[in-house]
């Protein structure tokens, strides 16, 4: 055979073992279908987890547009501080007439007096500005970072000297350059002046100086440094991203929780799609619902690139005309008065809002204004949106009901295709008035799904089991959008594991779930607990990741209730229901023929468990992963005791298992 024509044939074969080992196999007899989405991750930015975190950018403030309405004593200024090596002098002032764009007003004047070459500092000289990141900037050496700055010369050209400096040892100590690049500016009008740095040593404290060399005035505004290598090359921080990829998660909602809808000071700073999209100089900042500054670096472009890098769907949620309730101190004064809602009269507004959005990510570029955004931004083809979500846990109020009712309508009046999420309000437990509330909208509309909240002490995720009483006849279906035991120890994560197992049984009725919040910052968290703790070097997993992390890897399109039992629980109990702290679950996935069995044991006694696998065809190998420690032990920013452990063992149809206290045991099989 010819040597172009063997390797075809090579092709030709790894690509039919290619389909034959994806082709779907038949469930065996017993087995429920349930939801293969059940594992998510629900992004939204609190505890600084866009800006400094999960969006790759290493400066603070680069388009100075901090202020201090969004915290006491931020201003144009903040993150920035003048630099004089040299003893230059000069004066910075804070502008606001022709800026870069009205989406970006504020920018910076750099006045430069004098221009002096000290020789305590060894060439370092110029006035300007330096930036120190988010608690330092860290860099690799020989790692690639891009800089890009907008700049407008005002009298002679000037020369700017732009430095990524590793900060001297002791007073008065001049700084080393890591990387260097000079910026010759001339123009008169706002000019993007763009280098490549590329450090010569690590350094976890760099900082980045824009020194003016000559006598005169320059302006500054929408200065970045990102590093090359981000996820995918898609402008996001590797680590942190890579972290969620590991949690094979099937959907992403963003971009919030409270920052969907204006929840710290009213419906005036409701966040909007539109102005998170387009070239990153034009996008409108925001104060953040949590206290801080949203760049919008992060926005509707890159949460959805994201989920198509992942393979997940995307979940966004707008506002349907209503704040939360939490506004302007609702939820501890005034919890009946705090809504701000939208005349019904402007209501359409927020209709196109939804229309609009569902046109930019599904449309064709040829024939819709927004599609064709989306493909001058890069992205031609379709994202294939499928669901979206409206309305992020206001209280089911009158006004709510109406608002949310005029935009559902018309809406799934214009795409009956789009799957929409609505919202069960804060708190849904049983006997909750608008959790009540919430579902009886949600049935008089056909709603296809609803979105549930609770945080609760892991007592609660130990015992309640209350979709096993859900109406099984119900067309609307539960989303689990945001739930957390509240504390981080491993019993918390096995009593979430424990909840999931139930929810796994009833996977016909709940359709979704995401754990919340999912990312916070070393020294700005907001809330706690959280999934992915993190700081400028690493991310910095919780026991309750590596839960999440099990489920998500062991999805599946059936549920088997009978393939286990405990030894000592009477014959033929499916799953113990309350208050016994054990549990199991067999996932069949027929798309990719693996069959998974996770056993959980938050108690403080051994169980055994017997296990029958007698109708299904396994292989000779299965992977065994075991999580297990002490009810309190804790994964934190000094130690990581806790992480799973996998090894291979001989596949067995019919074995017993002693499960140790506090340990969840998972098994993979290939069929």
């Amino acid at each position: 055979m010819r040597k172009g024509l063997a390797f075809t044939a090579v092709l030709l074969a790894a690509a039919t073992l290619g389909l034959n080992a994806q082709r779907p196999m038949k469930a065996p007899k017993g087995g429920k279908a349930i939801s293969d989405e059940l594992i998510g991750i629900f992004f939204e930015d609190i505890s600084s987890s866009a800006d400094g975190g999960l969006y790759a950018e290493l400066l603070q403030n680069g388009s100075f547009e901090y202020s201090p309405a969004e915290r006491d004593g931020w201003g144009p200024g903040t993150a920035w501080k003048q630099v004089r090596p040299g003893h230059s002098l000069g004066t910075m002032q804070v502008r606001m007439d022709n800026p870069l764009n009205a989406n970006n007003s504020t920018y910076m004047r750099l006045h430069t007096e004098r221009v002096k070459e000290y020789y305590d500092y060894k060439g370092w000289k110029g006035y300007g500005l330096q930036n120190d990141g988010f608690d330092g900037i860290s860099v690799k050496a020989g790692a690639k970072y891009d800089f890009s700055v907008f700049l407008r010369n005002i009298g002679q050209p000037k020369s700017v000297r732009v430095v990524l400096a590793k900060p001297g040892q002791g007073w008065g100590a001049e700084p080393t350059a890591l990387a260097e690049t000079n910026l010759d500016v001339r123009s008169t009008s706002w000019t993007k002046y763009e280098a490549v740095l590329t450090p010569t040593e690590d350094c976890k404290n760099a900082n980045l100086q824009i020194l003016v060399l000559n006598i005169g005035d320059l302006d500054i505004d929408q200065v970045s440094l990102m590093p090359q290598d981000t996820y995918n090359g898609h402008g996001l921080r590797k680590d942190l991203a890579q972290a969620l990829a590991d949690l094979h998660p099937k959907f992403m909602r963003f971009p919030g929780g409270c920052v969907v809808h204006g929840g710290g000071d009213g419906f005036w700073d409701t966040y909007r799609w539109k102005t998170t999209i387009g070239p990153k100089e034009q996008r409108r900042s925001l104060k953040n619902t949590w206290g801080y500054h949203q760049s919008m670096g992060l926005g509707y472009y890159e949460y959805f690139q994201f989920c198509e890098d992942l393979g997940m769907q995307p979940v966004p949620i707008l506002p349907c005309g209503v704040s939360c309730q939490g506004a302007n101190g609702g939820w501890n004064m005034y919890p009946t008065q705090a809504q701000d809602v939208v005349p019904m009269s402007e209501m359409d507004e927020w209709v196109a809002e939804a229309i609009d959005l569902i046109e930019w990510a599904n449309g064709d570029p040829a024939t819709n204004k927004w599609a064709k955004m989306r493909a001058d931004a890069g992205h031609p083809e379709p994202f294939n949106l499928k669901y979206l979500g409206l309305g992020n846990e206001e209280k089911i109020s009158p006004e709510f009901c109406e608002r949310f009712k005029y935009i559902y309508e018309r809406v799934t009046k214009a795409h009956p295709e789009i799957v929409i999420v609505g919202t069960a309000g804060p708190g849904s437990h049983p006997g909750n008035n608008d959790l009540e509330t919430g579902w009886k909208l949600a049935e008089e509309l056909g709603m296809p799904i609803i979105d549930e909240h609770y945080y609760e002490p892991n007592s609660y995720f130990l015992s309640k089991r209350q979709y096993d009483s859900y109406p099984r006849d119900r067309k609307t279906k539960v989303y689990l959008g945001e739930y957390a035991a509240k504390d981080k120890k491993l019993i918390d994560a096995l009593a979430e594991g424990l909840y999931l197992l139930h929810v796994e049984r009833n996977g016909d009725v709940v359709c979704m779930t995401s754990y919340a919040p999912l990312f916070a910052r070393k020294n700005a968290t907001n809330w706690n607990p959280d999934l992915i703790y993190f700081d400028n070097e690493r991310p910095f997993l919780t026991c309750s990741y590596y839960v999440q992390q099990l489920f998500g890897l062991s999805s599946g399109q059936y549920y088997y209730g009978d393939c286990v039992s405990f030894e000592g629980d009477a014959p033929g109990v499916e799953q113990p229901q309350v208050d016994v702290h054990y549990g199991q679950s067999v996932i069949l996935n027929v798309k990719t023929r693996k069959l998974y069995v996770k056993l959980i044991n938050a108690g403080d006694q051994a169980k055994k468990a017997n296990v029958n696998l007698s109708r299904f065809g396994l292989k000779k190998v299965a992977t065994k992963t075991v999580l297990t420690g002490q009810p309190n032990d804790e994964n934190n920013y000094e130690q990581q005791p806790i992480a799973p452990k996998t090894e291979e063992v001989k596949a067995q149809k019919k074995f017993s298992l002693d499960l140790a206290p506090y340990t969840m045991v998972m098994l993979e099989y290939s069929l």
